[in-house]
């Protein structure tokens, strides 16, 4: 009769250690995971839906307000490949030294509730010198298609 009672509790042990397992593992990957997309690939999905999301693109030099000190930014973010296709994004917080019209900039945040602009709360400018090989090529391929 004892080792009927300890099957039991081994087992019971093990069904709470799995369970406690799997919704670690499935609340760690739905709260830290996050979109990546560009401005075009944002704008053709449901704002609404798409919560957490980290956009690249470029700072366009029309309606670019830069807070005073340093402190905040308003700009459009356009798209690389497709210049029309702009996003409003709203970011408070330090900005880098770098950070100015026509720099490419990986923002994350997501969307304020009525889907109309991207509220960051990170903002990274990319260092131009690493990429631009690869800015070259895509602008290329950008004059070739257009």
């Amino acid at each position: 009769m004892a080792k009927s009672s300890n099957k039991i509790v081994y087992a019971v042990a093990l069904v709470l250690f799995l369970g406690g397992l799997s919704y670690l593992i499935f609340s760690g990957l739905t709260q830290d995971s996050v979109y990546f997309l560009n401005v075009t690939e944002a704008l053709a999905q449901d704002r609404a839906e798409i919560g957490n999301a980290r956009l690249f693109g470029k700072v366009s030099p029309s309606g670019l307000a830069i807070a005073d000190g340093k402190l905040g930014a308003d700009f459009d973010l356009v798209d690389k490949m497709q210049g029309d296709k702009a996003l409003r994004v709203q970011y408070k917080g330090a900005l880098p030294d770098t950070f100015k019209a026509d720099v490419e900039v990986i923002v994350e945040g997501k969307f304020s509730p009525d889907g109309q602009v991207f509220m960051a709360r990170t903002l990274v400018t990319k260092c131009p010198s690493k990429y631009e090989e690869q800015s070259k090529q895509m602008e290329m391929q950008k004059g070739q298609a257009g």
